[in-house]
């Protein structure tokens, strides 16, 4: 019952308080950018099954691994790139969550 929560909550809130507090100027602009990254979720559809409520995301998907990962790191490094950055990486952290609550 936790898990949803914890895991929408990362996904929902945390560009949300992100946007507001360091993007306050394009605060909605931010926000939805940083919602466009669950795009990386796509990769889910190359799995069998699709959706498997015991697998962790995290390094079993492509743009889910270790190395996709770095480059969201990468990404958030640079102005131009920030918030796509921020995004991809707030969407690693609410998979990530998943996976330790497992």
């Amino acid at each position: 019952m936790l898990q949803p929560i914890v895991h929408y909550g990362i996904h929902f809130l945390l560009p949300l308080i992100i946007a507001l507090a360091f993007f306050r100027k394009q605060w909605n602009i931010a926000y939805l950018i940083m919602l466009g990254t669950f795009i990386i979720d796509l990769d889910h559809v190359l799995a069998n099954p699709m959706f498997d409520p015991n697998r962790c995301s995290i390094n079993f998907h492509p743009l889910h691994s270790y190395y996709a990962i770095g480059v969201y790191v990468f990404l958030a490094l640079w102005k131009k790139t920030r918030i796509i950055g921020l995004g991809l990486i707030i969407h690693i952290i609410a998979d990530q969550a998943d996976c330790w609550m497992m």
